[in-house]
């Protein structure tokens, strides 16, 4: 059984592998390699739900969590965290709805909301570490 306070270093590593997963699924489409592309990017859409649940779990039993470190690292913070939460608030609709296209073989559609979906979704990823980074990592200076 995984404790609680375990999951933010979980979270942290779904996000990693999330963030790995869709470059090389964009890598992969690049190549014009479409069945590899397809199983990437489903299985960084599956590491993405099971991050979603980790994250919601870990929130519901430990409620919120403030950054109390002071100074010039704060601001880094609450910058990335106020695009990170309203991006993170749209990936799981853009990321159903590219995937549903992608897999219906609507190629055109699926283009279209990917130009969108791929480097919001990616940001989220990277910046959700990042914000696991600072909020539990960092020491702050004295």
């Amino acid at each position: 059984m995984i404790a609680v306070q375990d999951l933010p270093p979980l979270n942290a590593i779904l996000n990693s592998t999330a963030t790995v997963l869709l470059l090389i699924g964009h890598s992969k489409i690049k190549q014009h390699k479409i069945e590899q592309h397809r199983r990437l990017m489903i299985a960084a859409f599956s590491v993405s739900v099971l991050f979603l649940i980790s994250y919601l779990t870990y929130h519901y039993e430990a409620g919120v969590v403030r950054f109390a470190k002071p100074g010039l690292v704060r601001i880094v913070y609450l910058c990335i965290l106020a695009t990170h939460t309203v991006l993170a608030a749209i990936v799981p609709f853009l990321a159903i709805i590219t995937l549903v296209l992608g897999l219906r073989r609507r190629d055109a559609k699926h283009r279209r909301i990917a130009r969108w979906t791929y480097p919001i979704w990616l940001y989220v990823s990277v910046t959700g570490v990042i914000v696991y980074l600072l909020l539990y990592q960092v020491q702050p200076r004295l």
